[in-house]
């Protein structure tokens, strides 16, 4: 069995349980390996009652002592019990399960297991798991893989599934010759895989995932450093000089370029002139002015003649840039000529655009991924303006360079990265950062808070569209269909969550939610809609970190923050604060534990990226194996660039000594590792032709 065989292969997978594969993005064996558990549940001993720890899982052994009460709210049943120890006593409660009254015997002693929440003085464990002493004692002390579920999967479906492939699987030989191996003190691929799904114990958990992860950045970096060698060999094609356009125009703005900008604009300046091909990176916050050194940069190439492209996440981002720079070449006379290309346009439309394109017509072409596909001609492409979310990989600029062009690149990051680990994940690129804020963004205002401030939260939003703003929140999953770990905090979606607000806040006030999962016509309309302002409040996972420039927003509200990492909820944060009224940030944890809520605490008392990220670093450890959200461009499968900073070095490293020691791994301690990289690196780096 291999990588590519289909899970239809497997025993029990039919086409029912294919489609709900599908859904979790599992087509293949091999995806289904590398979809590891995204946590694990440890099962302790039983402890007494007072000493059992609040707002984290435990079990207890106790005795139901009696019904407290049973009452109805509108289709829920909730049940409340009473247990106790020689320690103290317990209320446990049950929600939809009216047939525990007589499962449980008065007197009769069962573990209880789930998480105990502080009730005045006393605690409160809700819809806890039941267990006989022998159930659970055969569960103690072990290490069960939880994996991302969907409807009608279950976990213990997938951990049958994952074992039955493992005794199958081909591993073939490892592919790390043994320098890497011993220097880096890695485990054998084969143990790494059968570990992180079912681990002995937890050193060996920390063993393969250390493995895994090391996989992931020496795959990345290893890419990063090719794209830089590829780059440095390129001499400028486009060179270029400034002119009085972008003097004029920023002679015109109503604001002037803070220190930062300006230094970051005179380098961009420099390198169109230089003899080498740009390729930088400008890093600076959520709105920080990093969009006007773009449009600087463009019309200097518009003004030298050449055509410049402006390359954005979402056709709604794209149309968004478009609208804006064509009003500013109407309102400051600029040389722009633009155009904009995205896939929900007519072939009609499409077709005129290629013709203005390839004919030199347009001098500044705005769209999504789209353009720089076969069908798209340039008359003179110079330059080329993109995000994170569209890192500018080898074959991409290859693939341009066949076409005539060798543009210069410029890439726009509003991920904040502590220094030290910016310059191994961008070091292909030279760096710009822009660490000062305009003086006129009034800083948003936060606040850190537990799940029963929600009331309070939804009287406020209410107050603030009655104003006339708009409201984001944000959920961890996208429906109800995930299934929680057992004894964690429950985890908000934003399917049922959007249905809550419509219940809860006013009538009148339009909500509408949004996730990666919808069709993309769907996802644009709803934006759109959101910028119209005819949506009040927008529920949303994190897709909508790379969505529209919405002004009028002046409220972001996440649930189960607990859950993301700070740089993440600090770029989410960013959504609001972009117009000219006061805008506020409620950040609400589902977990009130003392770790927990001092790392959030971070977000309330700075609203500096590059500060909330250094912080994020030093916080996070080697233990925070799962549980916090990625995003961005580094959205390892499991590596976090933060907590496992130490294993980033190593890999950068073992990149480094591997280049200098056989560039083109040519070396047949090396073959292994060179058709590894050209299986995981495939759509970046074309290993031909090495």
């Amino acid at each position: 069995m291999k990588k590519s065989t289909l899970i239809t292969e497997l025993k029990g997978v039919g086409e029912k349980t294919q489609k709900l594969y599908a859904k979790l993005n599992i087509k293949t064996v091999g995806d289904l390996l590398a979809d590891y558990p995204r946590d694990y549940e440890t099962f302790a001993e039983p402890v007494k009652i007072a000493q059992a720890p609040r707002e984290e899982a435990a079990a207890v052994y106790a005795a139901v002592t009696g019904i407290l009460s049973e009452k109805r709210a509108g289709k829920l049943h909730i049940l409340n019990l009473n247990v106790s120890d020689a320690s103290g006593s317990l209320t446990l409660t049950f929600y939809n399960m009216p047939f525990l009254k007589k499962t449980l015997k008065r007197g009769g002693f069962y573990i209880f297991r789930g998480v105990i929440h502080r009730r005045g003085n006393a605690g409160v464990m809700e819809q806890p798991k039941i267990y006989s002493p022998e159930d659970y004692r055969k569960l103690t002390n072990r290490l069960i893989p939880r994996y991302s579920l969907t409807k009608g999967l279950t976990n213990q479906a997938i951990q049958k599934c994952v074992k039955q492939v493992l005794s199958l699987y081909d591993f073939g030989t490892e592919y790390y010759n043994q320098t890497i191996l011993k220097k880096n003190n890695l485990i054998p691929e084969r143990e790494a895989v059968e570990t992180i799904h079912f681990p002995d114990d937890y050193d060996a958990l920390i063993r393969a995932r250390r493995r895994i992860v090391f996989d992931e950045f020496f795959s990345f970096l290893f890419l990063m450093r090719k794209n830089r060698e590829f780059c440095e060999q390129l001499s400028n094609s486009h060179p270029m000089m400034e002119t009085a356009d972008t003097v004029r125009f920023l002679e015109q703005l109503p604001f002037p370029l803070t220190k930062a900008q300006e230094k970051v604009w005179r380098e961009i300046k420099e390198d169109l002139s230089s003899p080498c091909c740009m390729n930088r990176l400008i890093q600076g916050d959520v709105g920080s002015g990093k969009t006007i050194l773009a449009v600087l940069a463009l019309l200097m190439t518009a003004a030298n003649g050449y055509q410049g492209v402006l390359m954005a996440p979402t056709e709604v981002l794209a149309i968004q840039h478009y609208e804006t720079i064509t009003e500013y070449a109407g309102k400051y006379g600029l040389i722009f000529r633009p155009v904009l290309l995205v896939g929900s346009m007519s072939s009609k439309e499409k077709k005129q655009v290629y013709g203005q394109i390839a004919s030199g017509e347009a001098n500044l072409i705005i769209g999504t991924h789209a353009l720089i596909q076969e069908k798209v001609q340039y008359a003179s492409l110079a330059l080329v303006v993109t995000d994170e979310q569209h890192r500018f990989g080898v074959r991409q600029r290859e693939h341009l360079a066949g076409k005539g062009n060798t543009p210069h690149i410029l890439v726009m990051s509003a991920t904040p990265i502590p220094r030290t680990l910016a310059i191994i994940l961008y070091g292909d690129l030279h760096i710009s950062v822009i660490d000062e804020m305009p003086a006129d963004r009034l800083p948003i205002k936060n606040c850190v808070v537990g799940t029963a401030y929600r009331p309070k939260a939804y009287k406020f939003i209410a107050g603030e569209v009655e104003k006339g703003r708009q409201v984001y929140v944000i959920c961890p999953q996208i429906a109800g269909d995930e299934e929680d770990t057992e004894g964690s905090p429950v985890l908000e979606n934003v399917v049922d969550y959007a249905e809550k607000l419509r219940n809860a806040l006013p009538p009148g006030i339009q909500v509408a939610f949004l996730h990666g999962k919808m069709r993309p016509a769907d996802k644009n309309r709803i934006m759109e809609e959101f910028a119209a302002r005819s949506i009040d409040v927008l529920v949303s996972t994190t897709v909508i970190e790379v969505g529209i420039n919405v002004p009028n927003a002046t409220v972001m509200m996440v649930e189960n923050a607990e859950r993301f990492g700070l740089a993440q909820l600090h770029q989410l944060r960013g959504r609001v604060g972009r117009g000219k009224h006061q805008s506020y940030c409620i950040f609400v944890s589902g977990s009130e534990k003392k770790d927990t809520m001092e790392r959030l605490e971070i977000l309330n008392k700075s609203n500096d990226g590059f500060f909330i990220a250094s912080q994020d670093l030093k916080l996070r450890g080697p233990g925070d194996l799962f549980g916090i959200r990625q995003s961005g461009e580094f959205s390892f499968r499991i590596g976090d660039v933060y907590s496992d900073a130490s294993v980033l070095k190593q890999a950068s490293d073992a990149v480094d000594e591997l280049l200098q020691e056989d560039p083109e791994l040519r070396q047949p301690e090396n073959a292994l590792l060179r058709v590894h990289l050209s299986e995981t690196a495939a759509d970046s780096v074309d290993f031909r032709t090495l």
